[in-house]
């Protein structure tokens, strides 16, 4: 009976699925995929449906390996941390051997469905942006400088990208623009939420902007960055990719995200909401974007 009552108090053992599910970071992929899908239907009005649905899968579980792989990476890392010590490798619910294994899984899947249903060029730039991510920002960037997002948030805004060129087959102007506009969000994004996590980093000794020069710094620096992107969030209208919804929208959101910011700039506590509001303000616009072409009117 003692037995009994003991193993009611215990919490229950996490399925590990969960775990493995986790190491994708489902939340990013989702919002990416929807970036993805973005970018086919601007692309195309409508795309062919086997590229627009097997391309995204391919190219959302080319994402899944390489958060899988930035987990390996940092293992160590995320067990001196707060915010990541509870992720499944430090947790010691799966081991590095596992990980790896799984995230080869996914990204052979993911290219070989690219290859299959895409285009050799979308293959090789979801590739390469695989090895942006994991290799180049996560083993080298990271620890290097305190502007690793900046450089290496270019395997971020590559989703769009990806996906314009799944359709087409080549490189246009308007991908390009939506890999800019993703490209010049994530520095605020990410710096909001470091700015949040600032003693975490420290801790962990983790060169991120918030630690090496400062929060007043850093909120200096989110503000620039989301005024520089009003602008360019407007230049698919001056190629008429888009029309008027979208410029009322994207001004709209702009204002809302440099409101934000400079908020941030006049009380350290707002880094989360700030954080928060850039994933609203990416989904919205690239919503906007997606209404603005195939709504009547």
């Amino acid at each position: 009976m003692a037995a009994v009552e003991l193993a009611k108090t215990l919490p229950a053992a996490r399925p590990r699925w969960r775990d493995y599910l986790a190491l994708t970071k489902p939340r990013v992929v989702a919002l990416m995929a929807f970036t993805v899908v973005v970018g086919m239907l601007l692309s195309a009005r409508p795309p062919p449906w086997q590229p627009l649905l097997l391309g995204t899968l391919g190219i959302a579980l080319v994402a899944g390996a390489a958060a899988a792989l930035n987990h390996l990476v940092d293992r160590r890392l995320d067990a001196r941390m707060a915010r990541t010590r509870g992720r499944p490798l430090p947790r010691g619910a799966l081991g590095p051997r596992e990980v790896a294994g799984f995230a080869a899984l996914l990204g052979a899947a993911g290219l070989a469905l690219l290859l299959a249903f895409t285009n050799l060029l979308c293959a090789l730039l979801t590739l390469a942006s695989l090895l942006g991510y994991a290799v180049v920002y996560s083993l080298f960037l990271k620890h290097a400088t305190p502007q690793n997002i900046v450089i290496g948030g270019a395997a971020g805004a590559a989703p769009p990208l990806l996906g314009w060129v799944a359709i087409t087959g080549h490189i246009e102007a308007g991908a390009l623009l939506l890999f800019l506009i993703i490209f010049v969000w994530t520095p605020p994004h990410f710096w909001a939420l470091a700015i949040h996590r600032r003693d975490d980093y420290a801790q962990a000794g983790v060169p991120m902007l918030p630690v090496t020069h400062g929060v007043a710094f850093t909120a200096a620096r989110v503000l620039a960055y989301t005024l520089a992107l009003l602008p360019i969030s407007l230049l698919p209208v001056a190629i008429g990719m888009s029309g008027w919804p979208y410029l009322v929208a994207a001004l709209l959101l702009g204002l809302g995200f440099i409101a934000q910011a400079w908020r941030l700039t006049r009380d350290a506590r707002r880094g989360l909401p700030t954080f928060r509001f850039s994933i609203l303000y990416l989904a919205g616009l690239f919503a906007a974007l997606l209404a603005d072409r195939y709504l009547p009117g």
